[in-house]
């Protein structure tokens, strides 16, 4: 998928770009592709791919969860900025809140940012555990979600603690999805969570399957959730 393809594609889903936002897509390609050569950002750097794996497929969530109604979005995991700086790039208003266990990428995030001009956007270094049990955080978004970081029953764990009460989980996956959602029923009751929506589609071009999950905040997670750093994946709730 080329840049004029991108734009076509997003046009008619009802996103037509403007001439900044271009910009800032083909600058974060160019900053994608430069700082992959100093650390391990993306396998993808093809131009193509990175515009249809990375930017598009971000923005697929928005073809079905309506970004233009919440305001605070917490991205977990989002190493290199997906989904949450296309959508962000697409959606100026939301404030972004990017947590991630790496200091390197948050480097590169900041740096990103200051080259996008982007503006309300909250960068975190911290396990997505702790930073689920910090009181600053803790339940305060609209929406939280996440791509392609763990299995959909560890992601609860680490995603819906933040959610508000009557916020969302949105989480986005490939073609294994509902494999997972089964696997995950038991933890997204016990954090508070429920299904409202899911959907599945394929990426234009390659056709690859894609599927896209949205969860109700419905009541407070209990206290002990997301437990210590690395004992959601040993021990999924199940």
């Amino acid at each position: 998928m080329n840049e004029k393809q991108f734009i076509e594609a997003l046009k008619e889903k009802g996103i037509e770009l403007s001439e900044q936002q271009i910009a800032q897509f083909n600058k974060y390609f160019e900053l994608l592709v430069e700082w992959n050569e100093k650390m391990n950002l993306t396998a993808i750097t093809d131009l193509e791919g990175v515009y249809l794996k990375h930017f598009y497929d971000s923005i697929s969530a928005s073809f079905y969860f309506d970004f233009t109604k919440v305001t605070s979005v917490c991205d977990v995991g989002a190493g290199a900025g997906f989904p949450s700086i296309p959508i962000k790039i697409c959606f100026p208003h939301l404030q972004i809140t990017i947590v991630d266990s790496l200091n390197k990428r948050i480097t590169f995030l900041n740096h990103l940012t200051n080259e996008l001009n982007l503006e309300g956007m909250t960068f975190v270094h911290a396990r997505a555990e702790e930073f689920g049990q910090n009181a600053t955080y803790r339940e305060k978004f609209d929406v939280v979600t996440a791509r392609a970081v763990a299995r959909l029953s560890v992601l609860s764990e680490l995603c819906l603690p933040l959610a508000k009460e009557g916020g969302y989980f949105v989480a986005l996956k490939a073609a294994a999805g509902a494999e997972e959602l089964k696997d995950a029923t038991k933890a997204i009751s016990t954090l508070g969570g429920k299904l409202k929506e899911e959907f599945a589609f394929h990426l234009p071009v390659e056709e690859s399957e894609r599927s896209l999950y949205v969860f109700d905040k419905i009541k407070s997670t209990p206290k002990k959730y997301p437990r210590k750093p690395g004992v959601p994946n040993k021990t999924p709730i199940i």
